[in-house]
């Protein structure tokens, strides 16, 4: 049950995709993404032109989410439009200007060098168009335009963006496929090799140095001037112990000497006595 389940609401996205497709390709459709919110159903569209999406006081827009509600069985559709960044770089803006090229009646080899010439000018590694169908006669062929590097396998092949696009022309219809490497892909065999630093540049990192091992000496000077503090401190109670037991001492060693000699004194008082008893 969970597989018809999930199998039912992937065919319903596409549907929707393909729907939104059609009603936004005057305003340059370059990709969808639907997000489920506990809110409702978050649709994010990626436009050339937004302004055509959303219309004359957002009338457009409204009229989508009420289609996409009742048609689709959409929970709460939340439309976002969002501006491209850069359309040259988007792999289904540029299929779809492609193919529209080719129903006005262009060449496919100008319309596709033209097309490569523009990706790779707006800073792409690498791009690549498939046009298949009936390009010249009644028999079908593919046409395929490459430039930079284009990976078809590994981790970097799963960030190349890619497009498709149909052209529907008086021979029959030819389909479009652009494949692009956006700039931002770092290869795993780009080595990025730093250069000589100028001199002034050394100079400058050789004071900052000198001023932090400076700083460092006197947080260290300050650390054992904090130390032999508290060691000063630690040994003042111990110093006042060892002066109150030198006091008592000196004390007891009077006492002892006062004591002595008052019996020293008694035993001549005692022995004159007894001479003069004599």
């Amino acid at each position: 049950m969970d597989e018809r389940k999930f199998v039912k609401e992937n065919l319903n996205r596409m549907l929707i995709k393909e729907f939104v497709m059609k009603e936004v390709r005057s305003a340059g459709f370059g990709g969808m993404e639907i997000q489920r919110t506990p809110l409702g159903t978050r649709i994010i569209l990626e436009v050339e032109r937004p302004g055509l999406v959303i219309g004359r006081k957002g009338s457009k827009i409204k009229e989508l989410t009420d289609v996409l509600q009742s048609r689709f069985g959409v929970e709460n559709p939340m439309i976002e439009v969002k501006e491209s960044e850069n359309p040259y770089l988007n792999a289904q803006i540029m299929a779809e200007k492609l193919a529209s090229a080719l129903e006005r009646g262009w060449h496919f080899r100008r319309a596709g060098h033209s097309t490569l010439r523009r990706i790779m000018e707006n800073g792409a590694k690498g791009a690549q168009i498939i046009i298949s169908g009936k390009l010249t006669g009644d028999r079908s062929r593919t046409e395929k335009f490459t430039k930079g590097t284009v990976k078809y396998c590994g981790h970097t092949a799963e960030m190349v963006r890619v497009g498709y696009a149909t052209a529907k022309t008086k021979p029959g219809i030819i389909g479009v496929t652009v494949k692009i490497m956006p700039p931002e892909i770092k290869l795993p065999d780009e080595i990025n090799i730093l250069g000589p630093k100028p001199k002034e540049e050394e100079k400058e990192e050789k004071e900052e140095k000198g001023e932090v091992k400076e700083e460092a000496k006197e947080e260290k000077r300050e650390e054992k001037k904090e130390e032999k503090k508290l060691e000063k401190e630690e040994k003042k109670p111990e110093a006042k112990e060892k002066n109150e037991k030198k006091e008592q001492k000196k004390e007891e060693v009077k006492k002892d000497a006062e004591g002595t000699e008052g019996k020293a004194d008694k035993g001549n008082e005692s022995r004159g006595k007894d001479e003069e008893a004599q």
